[in-house]
């Protein structure tokens, strides 16, 4: 497979997604971080938007709660990229609604390459790179051949 280059710049598009039980360690670690998140453009699920944005006084864009849709609405923005890194504070231990969002929000990152933090630890590392406030060229695989592939069609007798 052949690859490209992605340019992310300077100014990063982060999506912040926590699940219940886990969306106060994350307003701690936004918090933490809050002057270094406040000049990147930041994505979130509905509810832990709508505390973020109330807690942290940064514009946060909105999209659904998890289980309505918002997990694919992120997913959707990584495919179309929107979105450059995510920080998802996952419960692994809780069983959830959505599971199946779940692991194709995750499968979408990993298909586009971006950096995901799913713990206070990996978003740390990630927050903390030098690349973070650096234009920087993701490797993707070129998926053009894939998009072109003749399928072929079954014609009725």
């Amino acid at each position: 497979m052949s690859y490209k280059l992605l340019p992310l710049h300077a100014r990063k598009n982060i999506a912040l997604v926590a699940h219940d039980n886990k969306k106060h360690e994350l307003l701690e670690w936004a918090h933490f971080n809050r002057e270094l998140l406040a000049v990147h453009t930041l994505y979130a699920t509905g509810t832990t938007g709508t505390v973020l944005e109330r807690e942290l006084g940064v514009r946060i864009h909105k999209l659904e709660s998890g289980p309505l849709g918002g997990d694919q609405q992120i997913g959707a923005k990584i495919s179309e990229r929107e979105i450059d890194f995510l920080i998802f504070f996952w419960d692994p231990l809780e069983p959830q609604s959505h599971d199946p969002d779940i692991k194709a929000l995750l499968r979408v990152a990993a298909v586009w390459n971006i950096p995901v933090a799913c713990n206070r630890s990996s978003a740390d590392f990630i927050i903390s790179s030098p690349l973070m406030d650096t234009e920087y060229e993701r490797i993707v695989p070129d998926y053009s051949a894939y998009r072109t592939r003749l399928i072929p069609v079954p014609r009725p007798e």
